[in-house]
């Protein structure tokens, strides 16, 4: 695999904190899901902490699956408020993200880790508080890490997590339900579509709590 460091084109910041206003509703990623006619999720990576929710452009990283580098490198590239996506082809065998990372991580005021594999040190990822969520855990760290490897390795190129692809500087929002990816393109349209899709929520649970019936919920809204 061919050793690649891209610069990121991050959405206009005014965006972003538009986005985590969202993050005060009930599951802001199926909300935005919603909003984007259920395109964008990603689902089987849980978080450390079931109360985190986040936002914040990607920062991706491509590792081949049969070389498995330290990724710290890419911290580097990384601003505040940025989130670390590792597309990690749901392999395993060894941690890419644990304890050290989260604390570096965190003292560069990254938003969150997203790990498509495996972490370790996860007692110490939730005494940091640090949003990390992933696929599975494992004691053992890659080989190469250990060996201070750090290539081959792609930064800031497309990756395909669960089968969605995220480019550099989409936003990502992820809870306790899952991933949500919105195009860094259509970010605005996806806003204001899931502002609607709040209100319509409110309207109807306003509705329940005065009495409305399913039937009439389903004649209002055509659904649930």
């Amino acid at each position: 695999m061919e050793t690649i460091y891209n610069d990121v084109e991050r959405p206009p910041r005014e965006l972003v904190d538009a986005f985590r206003e969202v993050l005060k509703e009930y599951s802001p990623s199926c909300l935005v899901t919603d909003a984007r006619r259920r395109t964008g999720a990603i689902g089987g990576l849980l978080p450390v902490l079931p109360h985190h929710k986040i936002v914040g452009p990607a920062i991706t990283v491509n590792l081949s699956i049969d070389d498995l580098v330290d990724c710290m490198p890419v911290l580097s590239r990384a601003q505040p408020g940025d989130v670390i996506v590792l597309a990690c082809h749901r392999s395993t065998r060894t941690a890419m993200w644990g304890g050290l990372m989260s604390t570096l991580s965190l003292k560069a005021g990254v938003a969150a880790g997203i790990v498509d594999g495996a972490i370790r040190d996860v007692d110490e990822i939730r005494d940091l508080d640090f949003p990390v969520w992933y696929r599975g855990t494992v004691p053992r760290p890659s080989p190469t890490a250990v060996h201070n490897r750090t290539e081959p390795v792609q930064v800031n190129v497309p990756v395909v997590v669960d089968g969605q692809v995220i480019h550099p500087g989409d936003i990502i929002v992820a809870d306790e339900n899952g991933i949500a990816v919105v195009p860094s393109a259509d970010a605005q349209d996806v806003l204001e579509g899931t502002r609607v899709q709040i209100g319509k929520e409110k309207t109807i649970r306003d509705k329940i709590n005065s009495g409305a019936t399913v039937s009439e919920l389903l004649a209002e809204f055509g659904h649930l």
